[in-house]
């Protein structure tokens, strides 16, 4: 199966990476090429030569606006026994239109929400959240599963997204509330090794307790994940399809504030979990660490792609 990649950014490099790795040629498309090469994929000209050129293509892209550009370019060169596969954090509305578009070409769409962070896309543990058509998931799935340690078929067209952000919306609030439970525990003059291991054994666990925050407190930010504009991207797009579903969301408020604080303190482009900063930076000039450790706070490179652990 000849494999094409649009979009080899933060997430979407690695996961290309672990299909080069695994022995197969990529043929890839991002607006930094050299982020194809860094992948080990070989660069193409445009979206469309790459298309012709694939039996299935995989993106990896910021947000739906993005990937319904990418498709203006796509679907001229769509055609049947062709796969798509949507790794990106997207609006399952647009999803399901975009798969409508495709099957009229004989295309097949999945989209395929992601989760595990740069982390497991470095190591090809992801776990997929995937909806659409089962044998196009089955006819993927060898592709999939040389960056994924777990697929899940949520369901329909659109599914694959709606479990990521449904996903996503606990992800960012978990991190958003643990960011400022943090904040008190240092301006106590607790030990915020000891918080950790009391909320780790206590039924305040969550994600951010058990793999954010104890490299935090070291000043380790684990830069490749999710920015605070992308978080914020994400619970938007929460906040969007649950008032469609006709869901009450009184706990959106919290994310929202938190990540919309950090884009306006200047941490836009920085890893989600400086969001403890910004509440820090309204907190009197709070830190968890002495001292940044080298690489903290790097701003994440790449197309804009999501994604870790987090994400992820």
């Amino acid at each position: 199966m000849r494999i094409g990649f649009v979009g080899l950014g933060n997430m979407g490099g690695r996961m290309a990476a672990c299909v080069v790795r695994a022995g197969h040629d990529v043929l890839g498309y991002d607006v930094r090429e050299e982020n194809v090469t860094t992948a080990g994929a070989k660069p193409a000209a445009s979206v469309g030569e790459l298309v012709a050129q694939s039996d299935i293509v995989l993106l990896s892209l910021p947000d739906s606006r993005v990937v319904e550009a990418v498709m203006e370019e796509l679907i001229p060169q769509a055609r049947a026994g062709l796969i798509v596969v949507d790794l990106s954090t997207a609006a399952p509305n647009s999803t399901v239109r975009l798969h409508g578009e495709l099957a009229s070409h004989g295309t097949a769409y999945l989209d395929a929400g992601i989760s595990g962070g740069a982390a497991a896309a470095e190591k090809g543990k992801l776990t997929l959240m995937v909806g659409g058509e089962t044998e196009a998931l089955e006819r993927a799935r060898p592709v999939l599963d040389l960056f994924s340690a777990n697929i899940f078929h949520c369901g329909p067209s659109g599914a694959g997204h709606t479990v990521k952000l449904l996903n996503n919306f606990l992800n960012a609030t978990a991190l958003a509330a643990t960011a400022e439970v943090m904040v008190a525990a240092k301006k106590a003059g607790l030990d915020l090794e000891t918080v950790l291991a009391v909320l780790n054994a206590s039924s305040g666990v969550n994600f951010a307790t058990l793999n954010r925050f104890p490299k935090i407190i070291q000043g380790d930010y684990l830069k490749g994940g999710l920015t605070n504009t992308l978080m914020l991207k994400d619970v938007n797009l929460y906040v969007e399809l649950v008032a469609r579903l006709g869901v009450a969301s009184p706990n959106s408020a919290g994310p929202l504030a938190s990540f919309g604080l950090a884009r306006a303190l200047g941490y836009a482009d920085e890893i989600s979990n400086t969001v403890v900063d910004a509440l820090g930076d309204l907190s009197g000039g709070v830190r968890l660490h002495d001292a940044p450790a080298a690489g903290a706070l790097a701003p994440v490179v790449g197309s804009g792609d999501a994604t870790p652990q987090e994400d992820a």
